[in-house]
């Protein structure tokens, strides 16, 4: 069960080794906006071979743009080593095309796409985005969102995006994580906005420091009373022999079942 995954700068190799240990389901180090353009070259190199050492599972990359010149490095560098990866996130990422150009580029084995989505184009296409085989993850961009339809930072500005995105990445099947908090100093922030999150349907998030993981797996994590009730759901339906299952005089739906199977899976993971 992924909940978190903590990005970190492609020129801070210092830095690689304590962020696979911080405790985040996943781990993405950066290539694009965490990189100057002079450094981006040397980041790349520097990147792939760890990746290519390393014996972290839960570690990948975020290439540049597809309309950045680099890009093709980018691919092409993955591409020759032969890393296997748990996922390549992918940003900007605005139309089905993108996800197919990147398909064709990278082997099977570079692992499933993290399509981030961050811009009004890439919110209006994110069905048909998303429902590409390889598309296993993808992330809300809010910062990058708002910038492109003038929007303010404030929660309720990304309603709308959220929500399409959630309905795009549940219909699919798709891991989808809320964007990261930019204030690493306000935790309470970040685990109110967290929650709220979960209750539209987000259940991970990104982070952009470690101190950020345990607030973010805590917002997701359901309560006891939660996973007693999801226990009792599981079992009565299980007991029904494929029959009406009712729990406390109210029948259990397939919705009901599903919802409960989600904070049980929360719970071994």
């Amino acid at each position: 069960m992924h909940r978190s995954i903590l990005f970190v700068p492609g020129n801070r190799p210092d830095r690689f080794e304590k962020a696979c240990a911080s405790g985040a389901d996943l781990v993405c180090i950066d290539l694009e906006d965490a990189v100057a353009p002079q450094d981006k070259e040397a980041a790349r190199e520097t990147v792939i071979e760890f990746l290519m050492g390393t014996s972290h599972g839960h570690v990948s990359l975020r290439v540049n743009a597809s309309d950045s010149e680099y890009y093709e490095g980018d691919v092409k560098g993955l591409a020759k080593a032969g890393v296997e990866l748990p996922y390549v996130m992918m940003p900007k990422v605005g139309a089905l095309r993108d996800i197919k150009d990147l398909d064709k580029a990278l082997p099977e084995k570079c692992g499933p796409i993290l399509a981030l989505i961050e811009s009004a184009k890439g919110v209006v296409n994110c069905e048909e985005i998303l429902s590409h085989d390889r598309v296993a993850y993808a992330m809300y961009g809010a910062i990058d969102y708002a910038g492109d339809v003038g929007c303010g930072p404030e929660w309720d500005n990304h309603l709308y995006a959220r929500s399409r995105l959630v309905a795009a990445s549940a219909a699919f099947d798709v891991i989808l994580f809320d964007t990261p908090h930019i204030d690493i100093k306000d935790p309470e922030g970040l685990e109110a906005a967290t929650r709220r999150a979960h209750d539209l349907g987000i259940f991970a998030r990104a982070a952009i420091h470690p101190v950020q993981i345990d607030t973010i797996h805590k917002a997701l994590s359901p309560s006891e009373d939660e996973v007693v009730r999801a226990r009792r759901v599981v079992e009565v339906y299980e007991a029904s022999d494929g029959n009406v299952a009712l729990l406390d005089g109210k029948m259990i739906e397939a919705p009901i079942i599903k919802a409960a199977r989600r904070v049980l899976a929360w719970v071994n993971s």
